[in-house]
């Protein structure tokens, strides 16, 4: 918090990056010092938060309800992994809490799981299930919903209002 203070002082904007679980009280002090908070959404499941997680998908709702009730721009990715949490029923679910909870025009990120540390045995994220994740938000009514780790992909460019352009040609940069 105090990098960010000293950023902002200086005209630089701070990012935090998250798994969504953090007390409400230093998420409020965090939110007044922050320009924006991404959160890692790791599917949208209590099965999938409790097997494979070994934590609980409500905490991290309350987490992205709360970042949108203080006014800090927010974002979401959520990791697509093959067979664990890339339902049809899953996205439409995901959508319409984002619709009802934290309204049409937060961003969500569809990201593509590529094979690696824990989950070794599962194959890359198809692209088509990417672009069927993105489509059924879209059809519920998300007003920006764009597809990660896809370079070139027509999807994977911000058009939302100018915090998300400025998160994206942020990442890009790194």
């Amino acid at each position: 918090m105090d990098t960010a203070e000293a950023g902002r002082s200086s005209g630089v904007k701070s990012v935090v990056i998250s798994g969504g679980y953090i007390q409400e009280e230093p998420l409020k002090q965090l939110c007044r010092r922050v320009d924006a908070i991404k959160v890692d959404l790791k599917a949208f499941s209590e099965k999938f938060y409790k097997e494979v997680v070994n934590g609980e998908l409500k905490p991290v709702l309350n987490t992205l309800v709360s970042i949108r009730k203080q006014g800090t721009w927010n974002e979401i990715v959520y990791l697509v992994i093959p067979t664990l949490n890339d339902s049809d029923q899953e996205f439409k679910s995901l959508a319409q809490w984002v619709k009802t909870e934290l309204g049409p025009d937060v961003p969500l990120h569809f990201s593509q799981f590529h094979p690696e540390y824990l989950l070794k045995n599962l194959p890359l994220t198809p692209v088509p299930t990417l672009e069927r994740a993105k489509a059924i938000c879209d059809a519920e009514g998300l007003h920006y919903v764009y597809i990660g780790n896809i370079p070139g992909h027509p999807a994977e460019t911000p058009t939302a209002p100018s915090a998300a352009a400025w998160w994206w040609s942020a990442s890009v940069s790194r």
